[in-house]
């Protein structure tokens, strides 16, 4: 049995894991600024931080179980659950300019305008 879940992760854990999902569609959260790294007139060089992507992943049961052992991944609570998504998670998806009480459905409606593949289905 298959089923889609939301997540945010990294883009390098999603590739690690992406052989395992019948689909996924994903979109990047945000970018650092270009100020950031500038001290005093000198350029610091700091590595970027690792991509954060909101991924839809379909797959099977064992699919979304090695997700959910992944640090890298958090799982959003289901779209349909009315459940409210963390603090953490509502600073991830800032991008996406959510209000306050946002649960995964909301999430879902404010990145399908991105990427209509993320839009919450039901077939």
């Amino acid at each position: 049995m298959t089923g889609k879940r939301y997540y945010i992760a990294t883009r390098e854990a999603w590739h690690r894991h992406a052989p395992q999902f019948l689909t996924s569609h994903w979109i990047e959260l945000g970018s650092s600024s270009a100020d950031e790294g500038k001290a005093g007139g000198s350029t610091l060089l700091r590595p970027e931080p690792p991509a954060r992507i909101l991924v839809l992943v379909e797959g099977d049961e064992g699919a979304h179980l090695a997700l959910e052992d992944d640090p890298a991944f958090e799982a959003l609570p289901h779209a349909l659950a009315q459940k409210l998504i963390s603090g953490g998670a509502h600073s991830a998806l800032a991008s996406l300019r959510l209000a306050a009480n946002a649960s995964t459905f909301d999430v879902a409606e404010a990145a399908g305008r991105v990427h209509p593949l993320l839009r919450h289905r039901v077939f």
